[in-house]
């Protein structure tokens, strides 16, 4: 009789970790979604671009935190163990890629290999939408056109929500595939677990 094979540790995440991430979960949703009424700001009254303007501003904080605690936080979550950065770790998401195109999952503890580089592009990602959406809400003043240094900052914004969707899409789509084999990590990160 064999053996059945033992799952692959993942490191435990504390629960400030969590509350970060749920942070950015809630907020950067809130804020895609916000975003769509934003245009409204080329009028006197421009509800959909300050409410989109808070909770961006909100998201902003919950990403300098992670930014934060990725360099002095636990050891575990610091960006120093996981960004892949040198030639082992973008290996390691190589082998990912080609595990996933013979259709099996990569089986990596947590932020190794692929989920590595997708945890990168999603941050650097966010860290642009937070940077110039805050330059947004010093500059851009509502009741008329974005003009000048203003739609420059506007029009780079607006460029991250395609970037933002496709980091969507594949986190999403990877929590869902890891979820349908049986690795529910998600519950855990929304202290369902």
């Amino acid at each position: 009789m064999t053996e059945a094979p033992q799952p692959i540790e993942r490191d435990g995440l504390d629960d400030l970790t969590r509350f970060i991430h749920l942070g950015l979960t809630v907020f950067g949703i809130l804020a895609l979604i916000t975003g769509l009424w934003a245009g409204d700001y080329k009028r006197a009254h421009h509800f959909g671009f300050s409410i989109h303007k808070w909770l961006g501003l909100t998201l902003a904080f919950f990403i300098a935190w992670r930014i934060w605690h990725g360099f002095y936080g636990p050891r575990e979550d610091r960006f120093s163990r996981w960004v892949p950065f040198t030639p082992e770790r973008l290996n390691l998401a190589r082998e990912d890629c080609l595990s996933l195109l013979r259709l099996r999952l990569p089986e990596r503890a947590s932020h190794q290999g692929l989920a590595g580089v997708v945890q990168t592009f999603g941050l650097a990602v966010f860290a642009w939408m937070a940077l110039t959406g805050g330059m947004m809400a010093i500059w851009l003043t509502p009741g008329g056109k974005a003009a000048g240094f203003a739609y420059v900052i506007k029009e780079m914004h607006e460029l991250g929500l395609a970037l933002i969707v496709a980091f969507l899409a594949i986190h999403v789509s990877a929590v869902a595939l890891h979820a349908l084999a049986g690795d529910n990590l998600w519950r855990k990160m929304f202290f369902l677990k």
